[in-house]
């Protein structure tokens, strides 16, 4: 299905399309019943300083190993940094799962053996032997393991005591085989209290003997996890977790852990995916993180800044030898300027080489033009079809306003109709949107399927890592100049 085939020509319209909000801004309301502003936020108890406690003693265990341990006070403030600052990174002062002492061992002995060498190197350590400094660690590493052990243990007889009252998401038959698992399992410290599904989900047989509600609006939703005290969502499949993205979000605001659970396991033996994950009840889960920062992390945007500043100044003969050009052949207003969607729904001002003329600003604002189009000279298609005209966007990169890896961006008016027309379309606008993508290396460009790019911008989102920009650069530096439009 391509673009012109699902997006039907406006009617009525005498401007441009509006912006597009796809994403609640922080602090408005959520909607009825539930709001996602600061002041509504549920508090969570705080759990995680014994962890932290326990690695502060493990580390005051270590260093009481060495000889005259008075003499070395500055390494216990330095090693508190140095590893509680890798353990926060990794994450392991999260305290939405309860992990066992082997699940943590290698990253807890793996930070504080880098804790130690950073020590070694940066204190008078380094004049002692190696066996007194390999016996500080290893001290140190069962003492931490030990205390977070035992942290670990009293939150999981806790649960059993109380399990976590939780949420299934989901298509029906699946959600009401996972809470009855959950139910058989008393001891995996989830209680399921509820079953969000769609109205027209057939009801399974075993729906009698669950005897749990079956929630089809925002509002039941919302009203039983008020009632209920509910801190964990179930997320059945990633079909669910597209489609009910607003209201997770929602949840997420108000407190809720998200996590993704697979009903059945896959055909074949696919590695797992990134992030916290594990297991519930034999059902294998991914935490969830919506809205978090690690898609746009610092050095994504170093990247970004560094590249696209460089690039600018490589390209800048090229840039003036292109305007030249489009001003003797095409006549002045070389720049197009474009009002584009960027991240979590925002709109930004995107820089172009003016290779067509519209009629008016809604003709711009709602036409779908491809590069092979009949009105454009030739030197307008040549830029068309080597992403020549694209260049300019190095600009908007270095901005902020864009990336040079992510989601294409697009008009308000076909963001409007694409994210009616796809239901995961709006997750594309998680990351910042950027001037080539996974789909574009995989010649997913001008007249092509919306539902294809969509597929693959959402996969890059949620497996993405520094590498994976660096490759898709590569890729395009590659494809620069075959003849695919933009």
């Amino acid at each position: 299905m391509t673009a012109e085939s699902t997006v039907p020509p406006p009617a009525g319209r005498s401007g441009p399309a509006g912006a597009v909000s796809l994403l609640d801004p922080p602090g408005t309301a959520a909607g009825p019943g539930l709001s996602a502003g600061r002041g509504s936020r549920r508090r969570r108890r705080i759990s995680w300083p014994p962890l932290l406690i326990a690695d502060l003693g493990g580390i005051l265990l270590g260093v009481l190993v060495v000889p005259a341990a008075q003499r070395y006070l500055p390494l216990v403030v330095l090693l508190g940094l140095c590893v509680t600052g890798l353990n926060r990174r990794a994450a392991l002062y999260d305290i939405s799962d309860v992990p066992g002492a082997l699940e943590e061992l290698p990253a807890v002995c793996g930070r504080v053996a880098v804790g130690w060498a950073v020590a070694a190197a940066l204190s008078p350590l380094r004049q002692l032997p190696s066996a007194v400094l390999v016996t500080a660690c290893a001290v140190h590493c069962l003492a931490a393991c030990a205390g977070r052990e035992a942290v670990h243990a009293r939150r999981r007889r806790g649960l059993r005591r109380r399990p976590r009252p939780a949420l299934v998401m989901g298509p029906l038959p699946a959600a009401a085989r996972i809470a009855a698992a959950l139910q058989r399992s008393p001891g995996c410290g989830t209680r399921p209290v509820g079953l969000v599904a769609d109205a027209a989900d057939p009801v399974p047989e075993s729906a009698d003997r669950s005897a749990l509600p079956v929630l089809t609006t925002r509002e039941e939703a919302h009203r039983a996890l008020i009632q209920n005290g509910v801190e964990t969502v179930l997320v059945v499949g990633t079909a669910a977790r597209l489609q009910r993205a607003p209201l997770l979000r929602e949840l997420a605001a108000f407190g809720c852990v998200l996590w993704e659970l697979d009903a059945d396991p896959p055909a074949y033996g696919l590695p797992g995916r990134r992030g916290r994950a594990g297991h519930l009840a034999g059902f294998s889960r991914r935490l969830l993180c919506p809205g978090s920062g690690r898609r746009d992390s610092a050095g994504k945007r170093v990247l970004d800044v560094v590249l696209s500043g460089a690039l600018l100044l490589l390209a800048g003969p090229v840039l003036g030898v292109c305007a030249a050009v489009l001003r003797i052949k095409e006549g002045p207003g070389v720049v197009f300027r474009q009002e584009r969607i960027g991240k979590d729904g925002r709109p930004f001002t995107m820089l172009k080489f003016r290779t067509l003329r519209p009629a008016s600003e809604h003709e711009a604002a709602t036409r779908w033009s491809v590069a092979d189009a009949e009105d454009m000279s030739r030197f307008c298609q040549f830029l068309r079809r080597t992403s020549l005209d694209e260049l300019l966007q190095l600009w908007n990169v270095f901005r902020g306003d864009m990336s040079l890896v992510g989601p294409r961006p697009e008009r308000p008016y076909f963001v409007t109709k694409f994210s009616q027309a796809h239901p995961g379309y709006p997750a594309r606008h998680r990351m910042r949107t950027g001037i080539t993508g996974l789909a574009q290396i995989h010649g997913l460009r001008g007249d092509t399927s919306i539902e294809d790019r969509c597929r693959f911008d959402n996969a890059y989102i949620d497996n993405w890592s520094l590498w994976q920009d660096v490759c898709i650069l590569v890729r395009t530096a590659v494809l620069f100049v075959r003849p695919t439009g933009s």
